[in-house]
């Protein structure tokens, strides 16, 4: 019994260490394009990010619902080792996606994790597929192209009504109206991925029977969970940030404000419904909405591209990962302790390497080079490949 009361802190901690990592891997989706556009500097922008994401996670605890007994049937008596193979998995591959400046679901992270690890740990019938697909693949697909459509409606909707007002000018107040609408999208994110360690944390409260079945999280883990969150989104997750910010599109305040905007109702809604849909991807499919409705259309589909192969990977790469983490965890003590090592390890490595290029508030903001398609011109032979290297 104190063996199994030991792991469920272990888990609580690692849970947590996830939390503060989804933190500051999705800090752009809130205010990557507030701080592209100078509507926000950097740190004021991570300030009162942090403080709404914390003040969302009090707001419901649907989706935790759908973590906790949703998509692991709690009958199949999970044991606290295969949830914490599954944040292992989970906080690697978020770890590696920040490095790579790429945003990736932190969420499907966390979902494909713990898919991986039931499997392997407890078998196919502990995982209910029927959830995963109405609550998370549907919802995976659906988001950004619903987000997409109504950020490119009001993108385009935007610059129609200020057509006759100067740019200067519309853009001062589409900027100011930007701190509302990035801040909205700060809470939103606080009611749907502050959620999701909550329900981690529940399941693993319940597995070790402190909990009852279908037990709602207690107070001290939304409150020790929305801090978590709120501490890592305010040390920024600079890396990701350039990269929404500045290297999918070019975006302007009348963008950013359609973007925010249709990011923050497509969120709130699907987190009244209980979806675990991913912010990552309704903030990518937004700001690519926004950038085909601006004036020029221009989005860099290479770039994109990549965003879109990180979505399709994250959920079986973290499946994959925290699987084999449980089936070395379920071996033993041995096993726990060789997960954590290299759960240790990894992320002290992936930090290391990220010091080499550090991207902080100073330089989030600066112009790097990246990979965009180029139209060849008229009577001009398409270059091979057809990219070039161009300012971001």
């Amino acid at each position: 019994m104190e063996h199994i009361t030991f792991l469920v802190a272990v888990v609580i901690v690692t849970a947590l260490a996830f939390d503060f990592t989804n933190g500051f891997h999705d800090t752009a989706n809130a205010m990557a394009t507030s701080i592209a556009t100078g509507a926000l500097r950097p740190k004021v922008a991570v300030t009162i990010s942090a403080v709404l994401n914390f003040a969302g996670a009090f707001l419901s605890v649907k989706v935790a619902s759908t973590i906790s007994g949703g998509i692991v049937n709690e009958k199949a008596g999970l044991h606290p080792s295969v949830i914490f193979a599954a944040l292992a998995g989970a906080i690697l591959w978020n770890l590696l996606t920040w490095l790579r400046g790429l945003p990736s679901s932190s969420s499907h992270a966390l979902y494909g994790g713990l898919i991986g690890a039931t499997v392997v740990g407890a078998g196919l019938h502990a995982v209910n597929f029927s959830t995963v697909v109405t609550k998370i693949l549907i919802p995976a697909v659906a988001s950004p192209l619903v987000a997409g459509l109504a950020a490119w409606g009001a993108t385009k909707a935007a610059y129609l009504i200020t057509r006759k007002a100067g740019e200067k000018n519309s853009e001062k107040v589409f900027r100011k109206g930007q701190i509302a609408s990035s801040s909205l999208v700060s809470l939103a994110h606080g009611t749907s991925d502050g959620q999701k360690t909550m329900g981690i944390i529940t399941l693993a409260l319940i597995s070790a029977g402190a909990l009852p079945k279908h037990a709602m999280p207690p107070t001290w883990v939304i409150v020790s969970a929305g801090a978590a969150m709120a501490l890592g989104t305010y040390m920024g997750g600079w890396r990701i940030i350039r990269s929404l910010g500045k290297g999918l599109t070019e975006v302007r305040p009348p963008q950013g404000l359609a973007s925010e905007t249709a990011t923050a109702a497509v969120i709130l809604t699907s987190s009244h419904m209980g979806y675990g849909l991913s912010t990552t991807q309704v903030v990518g499919g937004g700001v690519m909405g926004a950038g085909l409705g601006g004036p020029n259309g221009n989005v860099r589909w290479s770039m994109a591209r990549r965003m879109v192969a990180s979505w399709a990977l994250t959920l079986p790469a973290a499946a994959v990962v925290s699987g084999a983490a449980a089936f070395v965890a379920d071996q033993g003590t041995w096993g726990v302790a060789l997960v954590g090592a290299a759960l240790v390890l990894g992320s002290g490595a992936m930090w290391l390497i990220s010091r080499r290029s550090p991207v902080t508030a100073d330089n989030v903001t600066e112009v790097t080079p990246v990979e965009v398609e180029v139209a060849p011109t008229p009577g001009q032979a398409a270059p091979s490949p057809a990219t070039t290297t161009v300012a971001a």
